[in-house]
């Protein structure tokens, strides 16, 4: 054989090779005829493939949990080998610090968080996730393969145009201190991200997303693909406004969603309707034991909610709506009037049809979304402008 055929057939092996980890990457464990369906490569050429991936040990096999067949041997499935790569995100929400790890398989190996003030200097913060690594390096995982840092910021633009300048100090810090890229993004937008990857979303094309916690915000999976905006700004349905006579809200504007259905929003709206003067935890009880107030405040708040998520629908027309963040916490008495002001003002052919699911993430959401983001293989990312470099604009 002349040497430049010898070439060609290694080039056409190595795409071969790479078709089949490229799957791997975005869709995790797969069997063998999902991969020959998926990679359109003959049975002979796949396992040629795949036993040469497992002979360097870049992929293994295991069983699935259980067979399509109902009986005899469980199937096969081959991922990426898990000690191959990991990948820490970290989602530095207004009051928490919440860490993940997952490896290159997909599979979440720990998590971790911890509570902070509001006004907590972001130099603490970042030591707070350098603690809660460490913490999960001594009890579940090495980061001796560490590929990269994903994080989840608070604010409209955060890891493109408009980001702001702690984000750099953030960056940097975490990039000296674990000598890896850091990538950095709204941390609701990649909640929504981690919805669709890992959680009740995964598989479908057009999502909507809320959280509603201490901030209001959110995130489009349109068409596939998570949707940032021109402007970085893609998902702030926290400043959509429900009463233009209503408070002041920190965007400049008064009466956006935030002011209602935050949590900070709600539990004064409780104390100044003669309700419990404490916390939201109190406002949860009372609502537990059926007091009127709080059962007819959170009752208003919800349907203010599904009103907002009515007029995104009609907008974008998703398949799926995602609630999460703290106010699901109410339940029923929070759920039930928000779908039913969601589809009593959605588009009519949208009504049987659109679906509205609780986060399944919770808290560690925003951070498996920034695991997301530094993989960057999902095909949710393939037409999304991130920084691949780590330096982003810290302007």
């Amino acid at each position: 054989m002349s040497k430049q055929a010898d070439s060609a057939l290694t080039q056409m092996r190595r795409a071969h090779e790479e078709q089949v980890l490229s799957l791997l990457r975005t869709r995790g464990a797969l069997s063998r005829r999902e991969l020959g369906l998926r990679s359109g490569l003959s049975r002979t050429t796949l396992h040629d493939i795949i036993s040469g991936l497992m002979s360097n040990g870049t992929v293994v096999s295991a069983a699935q949990e259980s067979s399509p067949r109902g009986r005899g041997r469980p199937a096969e499935s081959i991922t990426l080998n898990p000690g191959a790569g990991q990948a820490v995100g970290i989602d530095f929400a207004r009051q928490h610090v919440h860490v993940a790890i997952v490896n290159v398989a997909h599979e979440i190996i720990g998590s971790a968080d911890e509570a902070h003030a509001a006004d907590l200097p972001w130099p603490d913060r970042v030591a707070i996730a350098e603690r809660l690594i460490a913490r999960l390096t001594d009890s579940v995982v090495t980061l001796d393969s560490l590929t990269g840092i994903g994080v989840g910021v608070v604010g409209p633009g955060a890891g493109h145009a408009g980001t702001p300048p702690w984000t750099g100090t953030v960056k940097n810090r975490l990039n000296t201190r674990f000598g890896v890229p850091v990538l950095v993004d709204n941390n609701t937008r990649l909640a929504a991200l981690g919805e669709s990857v890992w959680g009740v979303a995964e598989g479908h094309q057009d999502v909507v997303y809320l959280r509603l916690s201490h901030g209001v915000g959110g995130g489009l999976i349109l068409g596939g693909s998570l949707h940032r905006g021109a402007h970085g700004i893609s998902g702030e349905l926290g400043h959509i406004t429900v009463d233009p006579d209503g408070p002041a809200c920190p965007c400049g504007n008064h009466g956006c969603l935030e002011t209602v259905a935050s949590v900070n929003a709600i539990t004064t709206a409780y104390q100044q309707a003669g309700g419990h003067p404490g916390e939201f935890p109190d406002l949860l009880t009372d609502l537990k034991d059926d007091k009127p107030r709080a059962r007819v405040l959170v009752n208003r708040v919800g349907a203010l909610t599904g009103r907002v998520l009515a007029g995104v629908c009609n907008s974008v027309g998703p398949e799926l709506v995602v609630v999460g963040g703290d106010l699901t916490q109410c339940g029923d008495a929070f759920l039930e009037p928000l779908e039913a002001a969601l589809r009593a003002q959605v588009m009519p052919a949208a009504r049987r049809d659109l679906q509205v699911r609780v986060a399944t993430l919770g808290d560690a959401g925003a951070a498996l979304g920034a695991i997301a983001l530094v993989l960057h293989e999902s095909p949710l990312l393939a037409r999304y402008l991130t920084d691949t470099t780590g330096e982003g604009d810290d302007s």
